[in-house]
């Protein structure tokens, strides 16, 4: 539990990271110098780093491999995605989401099966 807890938070910093800078539009988006956002945005990731390290070894000390790991940190990832771009950038979920997101939980159930 700790492993999908850190990935989560860790998660929730990197999305923002990557993503917090294009909201508001293209005027905004221009407005905001590349540097200064790249600046930020690498000092939001360091928390993410912070946290999903740990969470990996946290991982596979509790005996899940290397594709276990990545593949419940894309779900996750795709999860955390989906309410960022909803809440924060205002941009609508469609189907084709939905279908990507079940593509990914069906990755997650493969790797996942059997142990």
């Amino acid at each position: 539990m700790a492993t999908i807890a850190l990935l989560v938070l860790s998660n929730l910093f990197m999305t923002t990271a990557w993503y917090w800078h294009i909201r508001g539009g293209p005027q905004a988006i221009e407005a905001r110098p590349v540097i200064a956002v790249i600046a930020i945005s690498w000092g939001i990731a360091l928390f993410e780093y912070c946290l999903a390290v740990p969470a990996n070894r946290i991982g596979s000390l509790n005996g899940w491999s290397a594709g276990q790991l990545k593949v419940a940190q894309e779900a996750i990832a795709l999860v955390i995605f989906g309410l960022f771009m909803v809440l924060v950038l205002k941009e609508p979920l469609h189907w084709r989401h939905f279908a990507a997101f079940a593509c990914i939980m069906a990755a997650v159930g493969f790797l996942f099966s059997g142990k």
